[in-house]
């Protein structure tokens, strides 16, 4: 075989590994991704923001036995449930993970991430800092970014305005937000939400999903 030969053997070999690299690199490649943080940090506000600025992000609504709060809607902020359904969805293992929170259950529906991971979606889900250690035993692939406040003082106040709790409730939140800050090195990430500062704190979150998306040794994820 003459050099000539070898040369076009050679291209054609390459021209093929080339293709089928960047065709790999084509394909849809979506992520599970857990917002988590203490109390009153913003995780609630965070994802709204995500959704009014469109991005195409498929949020896990998350059931829970508690009673809605003014302005909540039912299968958009929370799958309002009672405690009977909830069991009922533990005893049919529909649950990705589920937890007691300041006395109510809260849960993940597992076959909506499945369906929406399965359609190429990105999978968004918000969980508590327990229920996110959770995850991440179950689904080491998982996506873990911890929204942090600016200052102990300032999640103080936020709680304070919220106004959902009675002062010995308040006062459990914000022992329990301290001692939820103290595990920030459990996450993959961490972003800052300051106050009014709402659109940073979505820029940041919506840069590490991009990021991850474009990892070399990115996996599918497995549930």
């Amino acid at each position: 075989m003459g050099s000539s030969d070898q040369e076009r053997n050679g291209m054609q070999h390459s021209g093929s590994d080339v293709d089928a690299l960047c065709a790999r690199f084509m394909e849809p490649r979506p992520v599970l991704v857990v917002i988590s943080g203490p109390s009153g940090v913003g995780k609630d506000a965070t994802l709204k923001r995500m959704k009014e600025l469109g991005y195409p992000f498929y949020f896990v609504v998350t059931a829970t036995t508690r009673p809605p709060r003014p302005g909540e809607v039912d299968g958009v902020d929370y799958h309002f449930v009672s405690v009977p359904e909830f069991a009922d969805m533990i005893d049919r293992d529909e649950l990705l993970e589920y937890a007691i929170v300041y006395g109510d259950y809260k849960g993940i529906p597992k076959q909506h991430v499945r369906d929406a991971l399965a359609s190429g979606q990105d999978v968004i889900m918000r969980l508590d800092v327990q229920g996110t250690a959770t995850v991440r035993r179950l689904v080491p692939r998982a996506i873990t970014i911890f929204l942090m406040p600016e200052s102990e003082e300032a999640l103080i106040e936020r709680l304070r305005r919220r106004k959902t709790e009675p002062p010995e409730g308040l006062k459990m939140r914000i022992a329990t937000a301290r001692k939820e800050i103290l595990r920030v090195d459990e996450f993959d990430y961490v972003v800052v939400n300051r106050d009014g500062c709402l659109d940073e704190t979505v820029q940041q979150v919506v840069s590490i999903i991009h990021a991850e998306k474009r990892r070399v040794d990115w996996e599918p994820v497995a549930l």
